[in-house]
């Protein structure tokens, strides 16, 4: 029996809405990694980019767990000397959680180019309202 091998022409995306309310962050962003892989379907092939679109609501109500919101920073650079800037959790989960929650996805991606499109497919909003309903997509529980 030979190894079964998708075809990105042959390749059917679904859509799925994941609720982050009372969750915690990581494991939302394990599971919609998942399906931004296409990890969850039969026909998963690594080298092809067989994965869904994703919406994520509520990503202000996510949790983050232990001591996270006081210890944890996120950091980028601005290119220049000294550029370094930090910004506790605590203060992008008031003001951008949807980055938040954007930054801990992409996070479990793979990084290379399958990673970026995949990240395309990505949709996050921080209430409950979203602007996908014709696409009618699923409700994902994870």
């Amino acid at each position: 029996m030979s190894t079964f091998m998708q075809k990105k022409e042959n390749v059917v995306r679904k859509w799925y809405i994941v609720d982050a309310a009372g969750k915690p962050m990581g494991k939302t962003a394990v599971a919609v990694a998942d399906l931004l892989r296409g990890k969850n379907a039969p026909e998963f092939t690594p080298h092809v980019d067989c994965g869904n679109f994703v919406i994520v609501i509520n990503a202000d109500k996510a949790v983050l767990t232990g001591k996270k919101m006081e210890q944890k920073y996120y950091y980028h650079h601005s290119g220049y000397i000294g550029g370094m800037k930090a910004v506790q959790a605590k203060t992008m989960m008031a003001t951008k959680p949807e980055r938040a929650m954007e930054l801990a996805i992409k996070g479990m991606l793979p990084k290379n180019t399958l990673g970026a499109k995949a990240f395309t497919r990505l949709k996050v909003y921080a209430g409950e309202a979203h602007k996908h309903e014709a696409q009618k997509p699923e409700s994902y529980e994870f």
